[in-house]
């Protein structure tokens, strides 16, 4: 018998790996995702105890996030760098200096992060903030500025966490405690989803973020795989899209620790997401000519079938790459045009062939970058890539 068991919790999917193999099961909708892994699995789960069992989920979708900063080129360009790789999806980012400019947000938001100003400069936040603030509905907020507005905004801002700045005095990005807060934000709200919670009962290990085990499995990559460097992940599920990147592909000068970042993508998942997915289909100037060449009408995006899944797993595809490319100022840029492969996972790998999710980065790169050579495809069609990441992070806890 294996030593351990390991199980992913997807919003559409769930995976158990058991001694080298992986079974995947179609979530059952009509009940909650213990009820429905314990009717599936009861027999595999009582050959393990807690301390056997190592559980990540991907099934509570992230975190929403709005970014408040001084400079584009600092402050927010850091703070979006930190919030994307601890898994938090942003929704906006905001100069200070154009509060009020716009209504804020009519959502809830999960996290406010305010940055700005290196330490020992006073005032640089003033009444104009905690004005807007009042105006926002948010869960979380937290202030990685400078030191002395931080001490003063504490007293004023209710349940506002102060951590480190993210700026030091070389204008260098400093992240560990801010992506620290994030992450563990992330985690908290998983752990609070009350089906997710549930999963306590049957293992003692900490769960966690199905991104974070991916991005952990990346440097594994090359020799589990048939890919060349420099390459991405792209994890297309239900309810997210993740991008996993080699740190090498970004141009900026931020330096960091990890070499492997990640984007999460909460608004491109083709079940739970699927109203957002299309709005950004609708509203990309190339979706028109792709659906042509799929064969296929707008009005696809309007049905509800097995062909209509079909497309838009294609044109999650081409919106992620799009959103990353050098044609999308609003995400991190990505050198696209630097690629060797494309490794695909995730929901879009049970359902689509080789040469439809080929025909989209074909399409991709002879259309948006102009390219006559695209990356070669590899696609994870059995989702082993989650495993490395959660066998190794098992391995160092146990």
């Amino acid at each position: 018998m294996s030593e351990k068991l390991l199980i992913d919790i997807g919003s559409t999917y769930f995976k158990v790996y058991e001694n080298g193999s992986i079974r995947h099961y179609f979530r059952d909708f009509s009940q909650n995702i213990y009820d429905d892994l314990m009717l599936k699995c009861a027999d595999t789960l009582k050959r393990y105890s807690p301390s056997q069992i190592y559980i990540c989920s991907s099934a509570n979708g992230g975190l929403s996030t709005l970014i408040i900063g001084l400079t584009r080129s600092f402050s927010i360009r850091y703070a979006v760098n930190i919030a994307f790789n601890s898994g938090i999806n942003i929704i906006d980012t905001l100069l200070y200096r154009e509060l009020g400019d716009d209504p804020a947000p009519r959502e809830r938001v999960d996290v406010v992060i305010l940055a700005g100003g290196y330490d020992g400069r006073d005032g640089v936040f003033d009444d104009r903030l905690t004005e807007y603030l009042s105006h926002l509905e948010y869960s979380n907020i937290v202030y990685a500025g400078n030191r002395e507005d931080g001490e003063r905004m504490a007293r004023s801002i209710d349940n506002l966490v102060v951590v480190e700045n993210i700026m030091d005095e070389k204008l260098q990005m400093r992240e560990n405690e801010l992506k620290n807060y994030l992450t563990d934000l992330y985690q908290a709200d998983i752990m609070g989803k009350e089906e997710i919670k549930r999963f306590y009962e049957i293992t003692t290990n900490q769960i966690y973020s199905t991104p974070y085990i991916v991005n952990r499995a990346m440097p594994q990559l090359r020799e589990k795989m048939d890919v060349a460097d420099p390459f991405i992940a792209i994890d297309i599920g239900g309810a997210t899209t993740d991008i996993h990147y080699s740190r090498d592909l970004v141009r900026d000068n931020i330096v960091t620790e990890s070499s492997y970042d990640r984007m999460v993508f909460k608004k491109l998942g083709v079940y739970k997401s699927r109203e957002s997915l299309v709005f950004s289909a609708r509203n990309n100037e190339y979706v028109f000519e792709l659906l042509n060449t799929l064969n296929v009408t707008e009005n696809i995006l309007e049905e509800y079938s097995d062909k209509a899944v079909r497309v838009l797993m294609q044109l999650a595809i081409f919106l992620v790459l799009f959103k990353m490319s050098k044609y999308h100022a609003d995400y991190i840029e990505l050198e696209l045009e630097r690629l060797n492969s494309i490794v695909f996972t995730g929901g879009i790998t049970k359902v689509l062939e080789n040469a439809e999710i080929e025909g989209i980065v074909s399409f991709f790169y002879r259309k948006i970058l102009k390219f006559h050579r695209s990356p070669s495809v590899v696609i994870d069609r059995d989702y082993r890539i989650w495993t490395y990441g959660m066998d190794d992070s098992a391995g160092e806890r146990g």
